[in-house]
């Protein structure tokens, strides 16, 4: 037979855009339009209904970046539209879309006159049916228009004025578009959901199978019966002649596919938090519309923060949710506050996600997720199994791994080990998107992709638009109806994660294990971007440990006289909890979102200072004594941890003595010698009498790259970046300051357009040289990284990860070592071999790299950088500019415990109060290897004390914890704070004895 294939899609293609799509709607009548511009931020809908508004052009430019335009929609349904059985009527309502990327544009939302939500309106769901109106043929509603500027720019990463208010301008970016009442042609509609799951089937088969050519004559053979001149008379012929087709089953061995609905909504990205709140409300409603329509679908909804924002700015849509979510259609999923970064949140904070995500849900609605719900976010810290775990849950789920950029994932199902040695249930999806539309290439994709074949046979596929929203749409769901059972496609189910994770885990059971961090070969850039919302963080967490421990306090000591401000610290946890988003902590969102982040993190530290101010008075009583609040796990000057006391000073001064142009610094703990240039040229502690700095170099070395990376500027640091570098050694000043007992030698450089001050400072009785770098930051696309070569072989590094720490190779033996060039530590990094140590804290830095050599006297030099600051140009042209304060402290002859301490110590500031009398902790602990993370009481406000702590040294460590206070008993409980089982916890009355293994996290409850 002649190969005439070509002609005929060709041919398919032109009728299916000439003939079949224009005649879904076959005929249309405009609507009036009137409308009333909001002057500035969006305003609720009951306020915008009471504007006046003014008649309004058809195809009028309007809009400007960041408005928002309300129009009046009203007109009478013609008589018989919509009375034969294959149509109905529609509002179609087009405010200037492009069909390309959803959610990164303009969006609507259409609302009844009463002010209740109807449904989204978005560039591929535009319609309205009539029936939702519920005015019979009377047409009267309006759409709340936001004109979001498209800030993606067609991913060219140029820099862009619109994430900024200020910079945007007020230039209209939009025309409307046609807004009408339609007839919609069901039987058309239906035909051309037939044809896009079947040319897209086709298109996926192997030319030699022959269910490929049984689909194209199918398709020929439709548009033969088909009049092109009517279309809505013969679709139904149409349609039969596609039946056979589309009724032929599946393969028996096919691989299966659980679809769940989604829409992964950046909390904040290339819109501001204000905008989700919005593009949550547009979601949720069209998803609600959907399931009025299709009993079968389940959409799953994976952020608490997200419903909250809907709770309590659109009441009316949550109980249509609630509704949903009790007929097993919304299915909430993910049990964590927002779905946040987890490499930079710490310990306690990750521990709080799950606790607030997962109790709001059980509040709400009485259910508990059991997966964690993380698609996008930039990499997994090796902690995560353990949290996860101990929150209660048993699953994880993720998408962003496949974005590496070097190796592959050995496998999509797995078991994911933790540095404690928890396994955690692990699945990637194949489809290898989180936004997927249920195409054909997409099913085909997911099914060659699946790497446990043989073993496994389901995998999951997250459908529906995201990052900017807009969820699953109608033809989303008819697509996954038709390859339910279709030959040549995966079988397609739509259900929810749960039932997923239940076959899955039930069929697939000599699972493979990855053992400690999944690290994302991509997106690096994020540890040190937008380094004061990363400050802001770091400070908002130390702020919260110090308020809940001290409030805490103060309600036990006083016996109840002062009343613990439970409802105030949850408000500031979920405040911090939102910021930790992962496009908002990594600094990967517009200057908009920044700077509400900065606010946030100002009004956070603001209200946490005066709880602990509170605390404190009430605690230590009125009195003219200083005492010295040590909220870290270990003593400081004297005063026990968790207490407060009469600090006890070290002996000093610390020697300083000229050399060079330089000066020698000596405390008798350590010995500091910083040449003329300020640079770092020995450290060596007393106890050793080792040199740390490897010989011909110095520390304290600041180099300055070139930072262009290919794509994804706020993102990504690409390797290349090392060969490009300016040594910022030159100083313009070195001098030497007194304060107090500490010696301080200050340091000025000047660099482009750029000044650093640093102050270098040895303390008495101080193990650790302190650093900090004062920066007026002016530089654009370069990357700023302080380096210490180390007089050290360590083949590896270790660096603080939540609840623990995690050993990374120096080496890069294979790809994946090469790959980690760039790695995020958490208060402290350390390296070192057998018998000697260097430990580097820090205030709020998290990028750093870690590179050996071979020097020509054998020895092997250790460096490490910690990665200060950057300056991308996108999505925000600027950046980090401006002052920064960024502080390290650097300790030679350090061990592990060592480097927790001084992890503790760089961010926990001394704080000192007056009072009448000092107050003893409310535990202790004899073993400083079981580290107290938290102290705080009770979320049921019983007033029963909870405490969480860890095992910090990577190994088996014993203790005992006393309770300093009446308790009648103590238990181990999960982090939503329930009677759980802990091993090696034995409770006495009041006392709890630990035998735990390495890095093993407790919580214990002590009932008063």
């Amino acid at each position: 037979m002649h190969d005439d294939r070509r002609i005929t899609e060709v041919r398919l293609d032109r009728f299916l855009r000439e003939r079949i799509t224009p005649a879904i709607y076959s005929r249309s009548v405009p609507l009036t339009l009137s409308s009333w511009e909001v002057p500035d931020e969006p305003v609720r809908v009951m306020e915008a209904l009471r504007q006046d508004f003014r008649p309004q052009e058809h195809g009028a430019a309007w809009g400007r970046p960041w408005g928002t335009m309300w129009l009046r929609l009203q007109g009478e349904v013609p008589d018989s539209w919509g009375t034969a059985p294959d149509t109905e009527v529609e509002m179609v309502v087009d405010i200037g879309f492009t069909t390309e990327i959803p959610g990164f544009q303009c969006e609507g939302t259409a609302w009844r006159p009463d002010g209740s939500i109807i449904k989204a309106i978005s560039p591929r769901n535009q319609y309205i049916p009539l029936k939702l109106l519920g005015s019979g043929m009377a047409v009267d509603f309006y759409v709340e228009a936001a004109a979001n500027p498209d800030v993606a720019q067609g991913w060219t990463f140029a820099a862009t004025p619109y994430g900024d208010k200020a910079t945007a301008g007020d230039q209209p970016q939009y025309r409307l578009g046609s807004i009408a009442i339609a007839e919609l042609n069901r039987h058309v509609w239906e035909l051309q959901q037939d044809i896009a799951v079947l040319r897209g089937l086709m298109h996926e088969l192997p030319m030699e199978l022959p269910r490929r050519h049984e689909i194209l004559r199918a398709l020929e053979r439709m548009l033969d019966v088909m009049d092109p001149d009517d279309v809505p008379g013969t679709a139904a012929a149409g349609r039969a002649a596609l039946a056979g087709v589309l009724a032929s089953p599946a393969y028996a061995s096919a691989h299966e596919l659980l679809a769940t609905g989604h829409a992964h909504i950046d909390s904040a990205w290339l819109w501001p938090v204000r905008e989700t709140m919005r593009k949550c409300a547009r979601t949720f409603s069209n998803v609600v519309a959907l399931m009025d329509d299709d009993p079968d679908f389940v959409f799953s909804c994976s952020s608490a923060q997200q419903l909250a924002w809907i709770k309590e700015f659109y009441p009316e849509l949550f109980g249509r949710i609630r509704e949903k979510v009790k007929a097993g259609q919304f299915v909430p999923v993910g049990g964590m506050w927002v779905e946040s970064d987890t490499n930079m949140p710490g310990g306690e904070a990750m521990a709080r996600q799950f606790l607030e995500g997962k109790s709001f849900f059980l509040d709400e609605f009485g259910i508990e997720c059991q997966e964690a719900w993380l698609p996008d976010s930039f990499g997994y810290s090796a902690a995560l199994p353990q949290i996860v775990k101990a929150a209660g849950s048993q699953w994880f789920l993720t998408q962003k791994i496949s974005w590496n950029q070097v190796n592959r994932m050995p496998h999509h199902t797995f078991n994911w080990e933790g540095i404690d040695g928890t396994r955690l249930f692990t699945h990637f999806p194949p489809v290898d998107t989180y936004n997927s539309e249920l195409t054909a290439r997409d099913l085909a994709h997911a099914e060659r992709n699946y790497r446990d074949h043989g073993h496994g046979t389901i995998s999951l596929v997250p459908f529906g638009y995201g990052d900017g929203g807009g969820g699953p749409t109608r033809e989303m769901l008819a697509a996954a109806h038709r390859t339910a059972n279709l030959e040549g496609s995966p079988k397609v189910r739509i259900g929810t994660a749960r039932s997923f994770f239940e076959q899955a885990q039930a069929e697939y059971t000599a699972l493979p294990v990855w053992v400690g961090e999944m690290y994302l070969e991509l997106h690096r850039g994020t540890y040190t971007s937008q380094a004061r919302t990363k400050q802001g963080n770091r400070r908002s967490e130390h702020l919260l440990r110090e308020a809940e421990l001290w409030c805490a306090t103060a309600a036990v000591r006083t016996g109840g006289s002062y009343a613990y401000p439970a409802a105030e610290l949850k408000r500031l946890w979920r405040l911090v909890l939102l910021q930790q988003f992962h496009d908002i902590l990594p600094g990967s969102s517009i200057a908009w979102v920044h700077q509400d982040a900065e606010r946030n993190y100002a009004a956070v530290a603001k209200g946490l200072e005066g709880l602990i101010s509170q605390a404190a008075a009430a605690a230590l009583g009125e009195g003219s004594e200083e005492f010295l609040l040590n909220a870290g796990p270990r003593e400081r000057d004297g005063v026990p941890a968790l207490a407060a006391a009469r600090p006890v000073q070290a002996d000093g001064p610390v020697q300083v003595t000229g050399r060079d142009g330089g000066f020698v610094l000596d405390n008798g703990i350590i010995r500091a010698v910083l040449d003329a240039n300020g640079l770092l040229t020995s450290l060596r502690d007393h106890a050793t009498g080792r040199e740390a700095i490897a010989p011909g170099s110095f520390g304290n070395h600041l180099e300055l790259h070139r930072d262009t990376p290919n794509e994804w500027d706020a993102w990504d640091i690409d390797q290349f970046y090392r060969r490009n570098v300016t040594s910022l050694t030159d100083a313009a000043s070195v001098t030497v300051e007194r304060h107090g007992g500490d010696a301080v030698v200050v340091v000025e450089r000047l660099f482009g357009a750029s000044r650093i001050v640093q102050r270098i400072t040895l303390a008495p009785g101080g193990s650790s040289l302190g650093i900090s770098t004062d920066i007026d930051w002016q530089e654009r696309e370069k990357l700023l990284k302080l380096g210490f070569p180390l007089d050290l072989r360590a083949d590896r590094s270790a660096a603080e990860t939540q609840f623990g720490h995690v050993f990374r190779p120096t080496h890069v033996n294979t790809s994946w070592e090469a790959a980690k060039f760039e790695i995020c530590a958490h208060r402290w990094i350390h390296v070192a071999e057998p018998g000697y140590g260097v430990a580097i804290a820090n205030a709020s830095t998290y990028g750093h790299d870690v590179a050996r050599s071979i020097r020509d006297d054998g020895g092997t030099t250790t460096t490490v950088r910690l990665s200060l600051l950057r300056a991308a140009k996108f999505p925000d042209p600027q950046a980090d500019r401006g002052r920064h304060i960024l502080d390290i402290w650097i300790r030679p002859g350090a061990g592990i415990a060592d480097a927790v301490e001084e992890g503790y110590r760089a961010n926990l500031a001394p704080r000192t109060v007056l009072g009448a009398h000092p107050v003893e902790p409310l535990v202790t602990v004899d073993n400083a290897a079981l580290v107290v993370e938290a102290v705080k009481l009770a979320e049921d406000g019983s007033g029963d004390v909870i405490v969480r702590l860890y095992e910090s040294l990577g190994e088996r460590s014993a203790g005992r914890v006393t309770a300093n206070f009446p308790v009648r008993n103590i238990y181990t409980v999960d982090l939503l704070e329930r009677k759980a089982e802990a091993p090696g916890v034995v409770a006495g009355n009041n006392v709890a004895d630990l035998a735990l293994r390495p890095f093993q996290l407790v919580t214990l409850r002590f009932v008063r």
